[in-house]
């Protein structure tokens, strides 16, 4: 259950970190779920120790988890349009 939890939490922040980030043309629904489980990955190892609390891939689903887990979707986003570019837009 908390597999299929995070498949849906995690496309949804995908899909918004892509709204953000102007790339929500560019994708799908199964790329802005691949963002967003692996901003998650990604916020889990950066950004929720900074700010504490435990992260979304973990089972936690406060806020401070999902904005966690949010900002490190727009930040892989920003890599990814960073590299694929040479800008981050």
């Amino acid at each position: 259950m908390n597999i299929i939890i995070l498949l849906v939490v995690g496309g949804i922040l995908g899909w918004l970190a892509s709204i953000v980030m102007r790339t929500d043309g560019q994708q799908g629904i199964f790329l802005n779920i691949i963002v967003g489980i692996v901003g998650a990955f990604l916020a889990g190892f950066i950004i929720t120790p900074l700010i504490g609390g435990a992260p979304i891939t973990s089972g936690a689903f406060d806020i401070r988890s999902l904005i966690a887990s949010f900002l490190g979707a727009v930040v892989l986003l920003a890599i990814l349009n960073l590299i694929r570019r040479g800008s981050v837009r």
